[in-house]
């Protein structure tokens, strides 16, 4: 007897909560779009929506590069706080897996910040592969303040950023840091003006869409698994990876372009 099974999770993206999605398929994007004025407040069902919304891009031939942005004057003040006390243990358990939905995208994923990004807000750009921000950008983790600590890998990440010292300084102070000052620390990949915001973004899009995708998605994979290796683990895994690239479809194209002295046109092969 054949029986038709159903994914709980099927409906999931139906109504989403708090964020819509953009797509240009001229451009190979898609934007996650945060859109709950004034302060762009991230729900508790949000945050699964926000990872079946990651996991569908990834698997849509259509995109190659993702963009997580928010509308309004701040990028996201942070999570529920009455979420937190209404949610079982078993759902806040799975508040780090949610949001690290950017990290296991095999394709490249930004983050637009502007205003307040607080709390699960940065956790969630940190899980991205590139941050750029706007000058009104302020990071923090603001837990402190409630009688707790960051609970989805925002510590975690940026221990692995900018050392422990000042993650200390930004966890156990509950610190704000201007987008001027994390680009100097190494947390955002560029700051820029306001007015400029979209526009960095527009260019970074278009950048790595110039590169072939299937080199993309190993770098991010190789970038990902090593980042806890010992340096002789890591160089092994990259030598691995390179190897496989060299039989790949792209990679000839790429050589031949260059000899060619023409634009490379990769296939993702």
């Amino acid at each position: 007897m054949t029986t038709i099974l159903k994914h709980p999770f099927s409906n999931i993206l139906d109504n989403p909560d708090g964020f819509y999605v953009e797509i240009n398929e001229s451009q190979q994007r898609a934007d996650i779009v945060l859109k709950r004025p004034p302060f762009n407040v991230i729900q508790m069902p949000q945050r699964d929506q926000l990872r079946a919304a990651f996991e569908a891009l990834d698997a849509d031939d259509r995109i190659r590069i993702i963009v997580l942005r928010a509308e309004g004057e701040h990028f996201s003040s942070g999570g529920d706080i009455k979420g937190f006390l209404e949610a079982t243990p078993e759902h806040v358990s799975k508040l780090a897996w949610n949001v690290a939905a950017p990290t296991r995208c095999t394709k490249p994923v930004i983050a637009a910040n502007h205003g307040y990004c607080f709390g699960v807000g940065f956790e969630i750009s940190l899980a991205c592969d590139f941050r750029i921000a706007a000058e009104s950008t302020l990071y923090a983790l603001p837990e402190q303040k409630l009688g707790q600590i960051p609970g989805s890998g925002g510590s975690a990440r940026l221990q692995k950023m900018i050392g422990i010292t000042r993650t200390k300084d930004i966890v156990m102070r509950s610190r704000r840091i201007k987008g001027q000052q994390a680009y100097e620390w190494g947390v955002a990949t560029e700051c820029v003006p306001d007015s400029e915001l979209a526009s960095a973004v527009s260019k970074l899009v278009d950048e790595l869409r110039s590169f072939s995708p299937l080199a993309q998605r190993t770098a991010k994979k190789m970038l990902n698994e090593t980042e806890d290796c010992l340096l002789t683990t890591a160089i092994e895994v990259e030598g691995h990876c390179y190897s496989r690239l060299r039989n790949s479809e792209d990679f000839k194209e790429g050589v031949e372009a260059f000899h060619g002295k023409r634009q490379p046109n990769f296939v993702g092969r």
